[in-house]
C-alpha cells in the first residue's frame, strides 16, 4: 500500500468540464444546477477522510433529486473518461503514481481510477476526484461495490493515510522443494486496533498473500543460481549477508514492500541459508 498526494483538482472543475463538453442541454443544465451539492459532497468527502470516518457518509443514490446515478454514471464513463476536454483530467489522476505501480496492491500496473466509495450507492461523489484512485484492474473488480460498515471495514485510502509508519507485512519460509512463503499481516507497536484491523481486511480483500507469494517464488527461482555461487565461495554467514543487504535495499525504498519482507524471512531462517534454497 502506497501513499499519494491528494489531487489538487476540484470536483466544480470537473463537473463544469462535463457539462460543457455533453451536447444534450438537458443534462448539461441539470448538471450546471448541482454545482453547489457536488462542492458540498466534496468538503464532506474531505472532513470524513481525514477522520477515516468515510464509512458514515451516508449512500446518495442521485444528486440533489436532479440528477440520477445512472446519469452520473454515464456522464463519468461516457465523457469523463472519454471527451477530449475532460480526459487530460482523467489521465492526470491516473498518472499519479510513481512507475505507474498500483497504490493498492504496490505490485500491479495502474490501468483505471477506482471509486473508493462506490458511484453506485454515492451518485454524488462520481466525479469527484478525491474519490478516484488510480489503480490496477484486479484491485478495482475486487473492492466491487463494497460500502465499508464501520471504522475497521475502511479500506486502505492512497490520499489520506499513510500505512508505511509501521512494519505490518511480514512472511515465513516454507520448508519445502522447491521453498515457498506465506506473508501475514501483523499489528505494529504504536497502531491502534482499528488501524491494523483495517491493514488486514485490505490484505485479505484484494487476496495480496496469494499475490505477494507468486512474485516471491519467481523471485526465489530467480536468484538459485546466484545463491549457489555464494555458497560455493564462503557458506551460510555470506548467504545471509547477502539476503539482509537485499532486504535492507527493498526496506529503503518500502518498508512493508513484499521483496523487503521475503529477504528478512529468507534471512531468519537457518534452514534456508544452510541449503534449503537449492532444493
Amino acid at each position: 500500500m502506497r501513499s499519494l498526494p491528494p489531487p489538487t483538482l476540484a470536483a466544480s472543475v470537473v463537473l463544469a468540464a462535463c457539462a460543457d463538453s455533453i451536447r444534450d442541454p438537458i443534462v448539461s443544465a441539470e448538471l450546471s444546477a448541482v454545482a453547489g451539492t457536488v462542492t458540498l459532497a466534496e468538503a464532506e468527502y474531505h472532513q470524513h477522510a481525514r477522520d477515516m470516518t468515510l464509512h458514515n457518509i451516508p449512500c446518495s443514490l442521485n444528486v440533489a433529486g436532479i440528477v440520477s446515478g445512472e446519469t452520473m454514471k454515464r456522464v463519468y464513463a461516457r465523457t469523463f473518461v472519454k471527451s477530449a476536454e475532460t480526459r487530460p483530467m482523467y489521465d492526470s489522476l491516473k498518472a499519479a503514481p510513481q512507475n505507474d505501480i498500483c497504490p493498492l496492491c504496490a505490485q500491479r500496473t495502474v490501468s483505471t481510477l477506482d471509486h473508493y466509495l462506490a458511484q453506485s450507492l454515492h451518485a454524488n461523489l462520481t466525479i469527484v476526484p478525491l474519490n478516484l484512485i488510480p489503480a490496477c484492474s484486479e484491485c478495482n473488480k475486487s473492492k466491487l461495490d463494497h460500502q465499508p460498515a464501520d471504522a475497521g471495514d475502511q479500506s486502505f485510502h492512497p490520499y489520506y493515510d499513510n500505512f508505511d509508519d509501521g512494519k505490518w507485512l511480514e512472511a515465513e519460509v516454507m520448508q519445502g522443494s522447491p521453498a515457498a512463503l506465506r506473508f501475514h499481516v501483523v499489528h505494529p507497536p504504536g497502531w491502534s486496533a482499528i488501524k491494523a484491523l483495517r491493514a488486514q481486511n485490505h490484505f485479505i480483500s484484494l487476496k495480496l498473500g496469494p499475490l505477494y507469494a507468486s512474485h516471491a517464488g519467481v523471485e526465489l527461482a530467480n536468484m538459485r543460481f546466484s545463491l549457489a555461487r555464494i555458497s560455493q565461495r564462503g557458506g551460510t554467514a555470506d548467504i545471509r549477508a547477502f539476503l539482509d543487504d537485499r532486504a535492507a535495499s527493498a526496506q529503503h525504498v518500502a518498508q512493508n514492500s513484499w521483496q523487503r519482507a521475503t529477504f528478512e524471512a529468507l534471512s531468519a531462517s537457518d534452514w534456508f541459508c544452510s541449503g534449503g534454497f537449492a532444493l
